[in-house]
Parts: structure tokens; C-alpha cells; sequence
């Protein structure tokens, strides 16, 4: 049965810090002080609930407890039924009933963001070179559907904004933005204005590797909740999570195969824990067995019908 937990309430754990500097101390300030905004946002979503506009402060639901099932992210969509990262793949995810997509955001040369996980264009459209060396209009021009199957021929990168348009007309899903490398804070706000723009800031969670854009988007974009993605666990995912102000670490499993309490420990101070990119039964049954909150696959579909297959009534 899973714990109900306020995840974005979690406290900060200073003494699971060590020393830390004034700077580092300024920043750790700057992290309660956004958890405190996102649980006031949290109360008054409970006591008021038709009040205010909710910035996402369940994004992934209560933390689960060992055998609980998890969520489902559909990674870069659903790319086992058509191109990754492509408005086909986002709605065949959609349509196939899942509820959340991670997709993968870069800026172009000219500073448009654009859905695309490498950092090159080489590998999944009919162009070469760096996303961060081509115009918008140079990426636009590329085919990126060709590669994954005739039917998909003249299939572009679409860019952030028209992601978000199929978003807010597809009521009750969910989008996990991995912001790819370092985003300043004057980039994070160029997205953040389309974000509010489509009215669907309560649908969305940040994520990234780098640690200075999760920063990044504590001071610029506090109440829409962060994730932080890390291969491999540090020793005190507690210490780093609430450093950050995130509500959850991403990590892969073998780095739950090296720390096996971390899920444990991340539930008991009040944060979750996702695992990518998982795609057997395999390994859908060891993140399950650990409690974890969230999988990131690419076959959403099928780990959804195992799912309802090994945990009857879900």
C-alpha cells in the first residue's frame, strides 16, 4: 500500500551536508525557501482546492512502497510505435493511454528550444551537425521520420511550443522536460513563458544532469517542481536532493543495485526516486521491488499491460 507523502515538502537536512560555505549555505536558503512556497501551494490546494491554479505539487503521486506499481514515462514518447521525440510518438503515447512522456529539450543556434536527444541531428533525421550550431529553420527542414519508417517520411523536430499545444488539449497527462546540458536563467524563463502562456504549469516537472541548470531553475522557476537525474547515486542522495530543492533523483538501476537503501532512505525524507530507461520484465520487476516511484521506458505500453498483469486492480 503506498504512503501518502508530500513530496515537495521535504525538509532540508543540513547535517547530511557537512560544512558548506556561505555561498552554499545562500544556496541551500534559496532551496527551503522554495520547498516552502511549493507547500503552501500544496495547502492550499487541500484546503481550497478550487482556488488557485496548482503548479504541479503531486506530479508524481504518493511514494510507493516495495511491489507498489510505479508510473509510467513514455521515454521520448512512445518510440516503439513511431519516431522518438516526434508529435507521432508523443501522440501514440498519449492515445495508448499513458499519462506522462519525458521528452528531451535543446536550444538552436538562434535560441529556439527544439525536442531532440542527441546533440547532433546525425542519427535520427536526414541532416548532420550540432542542434546548437543550426538555425530553428534549419532544423525544421530536416526529415526526421524517414529513418523509423516510410509512413513517418517529412516528419520534423517539432519545437517545445507545439509539444505544449498537444498538451493542453490532452487534459490529465503529464510531461517530464529534461533540459539537456546548461541552460542559464534567461533561457529558462524564454520556456517558462510559453509554459504558463498554454496554462499547463501544473502538468509539468523539470529535469536534468547538469546540477548548475537544476539551480538554475530553483531561482527561476521555483514552484514548478525539479528532478535530478544522476547515473550514478552519491552517497547521500538525501543531502543532494535537498540541496537542490528537487522532489525526486532519476537514476539507473545499477546504481540501485550498488545502494540498495537509497530508495528507502530517499522515501523517508520525503523524495522520490525514478529509474531509466528500463525495458524487460527484468528489470521492471527489480525497480518494483525496490519501491521506486517512476519508470522511464521505451515500451511504454507493453511495461503498462505487465503492470496491470502482475498487480491486479492498478
Amino acid at each position: 500500500m503506498a504512503t501518502m507523502h508530500p513530496i515537495s515538502a521535504a525538509p532540508v537536512r543540513v547535517g547530511s551536508l557537512g560544512a558548506v560555505s556561505r555561498l552554499w549555505r545562500a544556496r541551500l536558503w534559496r532551496g527551503t525557501a522554495a520547498a516552502g512556497l511549493t507547500v503552501a501551494t500544496v495547502l492550499v490546494l487541500v484546503l481550497v482546492p478550487d482556488a488557485v491554479q496548482a503548479y504541479a505539487p503531486y506530479m508524481i503521486g504518493a511514494l510507493r512502497s516495495p511491489g507498489d506499481p510505479a508510473f509510467i514515462a513514455g521515454h521520448r514518447g512512445d518510440r516503439a510505435d513511431a519516431p522518438e521525440n516526434t508529435l507521432p510518438a508523443f501522440n501514440a503515447a498519449f492515445a495508448g493511454g499513458l499519462e506522462f512522456v519525458e521528452t528531451d529539450v535543446q536550444l538552436t543556434a538562434d535560441g529556439f528550444p527544439v525536442l531532440l536527444h542527441d546533440p547532433t541531428v546525425d542519427r535520427t533525421t536526414d541532416g548532420t551537425g550540432a542542434v546548437a550550431d543550426l538555425t530553428l529553420a534549419q532544423v525544421q527542414a530536416l526529415d526526421a521520420g524517414s529513418w523509423f519508417g516510410a509512413e513517418f517520411a517529412g516528419t520534423r523536430i517539432p519545437q517545445l511550443g507545439e509539444f505544449l499545444d498537444l498538451l493542453a488539449t490532452t487534459p490529465h497527462k503529464k510531461a517530464l522536460l529534461e533540459l539537456k546540458e546548461y541552460w542559464t536563467g534567461d533561457d529558462i524563463r524564454r520556456i517558462l513563458d510559453q509554459i504558463f502562456l498554454r496554462g499547463v504549469q501544473n502538468r509539468v516537472v523539470f529535469a536534468s544532469f547538469h546540477l548548475g541548470t537544476v539551480a538554475n531553475l530553483g531561482d527561476e522557476a521555483a514552484a514548478i517542481p525539479r528532478i535530478i537525474i544522476r547515473r550514478d547515486l552519491p552517497a547521500d542522495p538525501v543531502g543532494l536532493a535537498a540541496f537542490y530543492g528537487a522532489i525526486a533523483i532519476m537514476t539507473s538501476p545499477w546504481s540501485l543495485e550498488t545502494y540498495p537503501d537509497a530508495v528507502a532512505e530517499m522515501h523517508a525524507a520525503g523524495f522520490g526516486v525514478l529509474v531509466y530507461t528500463l525495458n524487460s520484465e527484468k528489470r521492471w520487476n527489480e525497480a518494483l521491488s525496490y519501491g521506486v516511484d517512476g519508470i522511464v521506458t521505451d515500451a511504454p505500453s507493453e511495461l503498462d499491460d505487465w503492470i496491470a498483469e502482475t498487480a491486479p486492480g492498478t
